[in-house]
């Protein structure tokens, strides 16, 4: 797995403009082979870098959104307060000023979420990760969550297009005593142009530590299809289905085998293709689901959410709108 850069120190945090802040660092190998100067904007030029750094505390009794730095095309707006059942937790969108990723994009996006904070973080729309003709694109993913957060990262899938070339790196570092709920959802490609695993490359690290560095979870995809696709539609990746969805859940609110039960129990007896497992050293449960329908797949990543929110919390999820 590649190594994730340091994160700045609050004597550095303000130049985040600085190469080494939102360049990947050591690339995989399948995504290094792309990197490229291109002849359209290169990496670092206006609106080639997005940014989000956000921080999230407590103040009188609710989640309050306490430092912003957002550089377009990524940006929020303001928290929302929508939970009836919880009205301290703060609802953030993300959002993307253009239509998708383009090459030589480079996306970095940094969530703190302090003691007995509760954060909801979704983006407002799918991620479409565009044709490519030169370079890479990539997007670093940085959340913590301190002792008592309560954190759930749910973003609507990654489509790459035709030709593309995409790295994404998340990193979460979950205090004992802390919830992170994070899902993800990718599609084979542009399903509705028949570009079934036409993408170049797509390759994810995911690695879910606690703040010594002990490793709780570590989830790597390389995904290179070339001229006959089966290296990607075996039956180790997408058995020969569209959509690949994750949920990893990381607490210890609850025994882990009771997460992974309860995870279980909500796609039990749908006729779906699903997997449950707990994580090591009792630190909570993951599910893996292959799909062919969009509807179904988002179905049952939103059930499976729910019901493993309401194990912890004692609440329901509320309705989230998006249009």
């Amino acid at each position: 797995m590649a190594t994730a850069p340091p994160r700045p120190t609050a004597a550095t945090a303000a130049d985040r403009l600085d190469a080494a802040y939102w360049s990947a660092g050591r690339l995989p190998a399948e995504v290094a082979g792309w990197a490229a100067r291109p002849d359209t904007l290169a990496p670092g030029s206006p609106a080639k870098v997005g940014i989000l750094d956000l921080a999230f505390a407590v103040r009188a009794g609710r989640t309050e959104l306490v430092e912003r730095y957002q550089k377009t095309p990524l940006q929020i707006m303001r928290p929302l307060w929508i939970d009836p059942a919880r009205p301290d937790a703060a609802h953030v969108y993300l959002m993307a000023t253009g239509g998708g990723v383009t090459q030589a994009d480079r996306y970095r996006i940094d969530v703190r979420c302090g003691p007995g904070t509760r954060v909801h973080l979704t983006t407002q729309a799918a991620t479409k990760v565009f044709r490519m003709e030169q370079d890479y694109a990539s997007q670093l993913v940085h959340l913590e969550a301190a002792p008592g957060a309560y954190l759930e990262y749910l973003p609507d899938p990654l489509i790459p297009f035709r030709d593309s070339r995409f790295y994404q790196r998340t990193t979460v570092t979950a205090a004992p005593g802390s919830t992170v709920v994070l899902g993800e959802t990718i599609t084979a490609g542009r399903l509705a142009r028949d570009e079934r695993h036409d993408y170049r490359v797509l390759a994810t690290d995911l690695e879910i530590v606690r703040p010594d560095g002990t490793p709780l979870a570590v989830d790597t995809l390389r995904l290179t299809p070339g001229g006959d696709r089966r290296t990607v539609t075996g039956p180790a990746v997408f058995a020969g289905h569209d959509h690949l969805a994750t949920l990893f859940v990381v607490s210890d609110l609850r025994p882990a085998a009771e997460i992974a039960d309860t995870l279980h129990r909500a796609l039990d007896g749908r006729g779906l293709r699903y997997g449950v497992s707990t994580l090591p050293e009792d630190a909570g449960a993951w599910l893996r689901l292959l799909e062919d329908s969009p509807v179904r797949t988002a179905a049952a990543l939103a059930d499976a959410w729910r019901a493993v929110r309401l194990l912890l919390t004692g609440t329901p999820a509320p309705a989230l709108r998006k249009t």
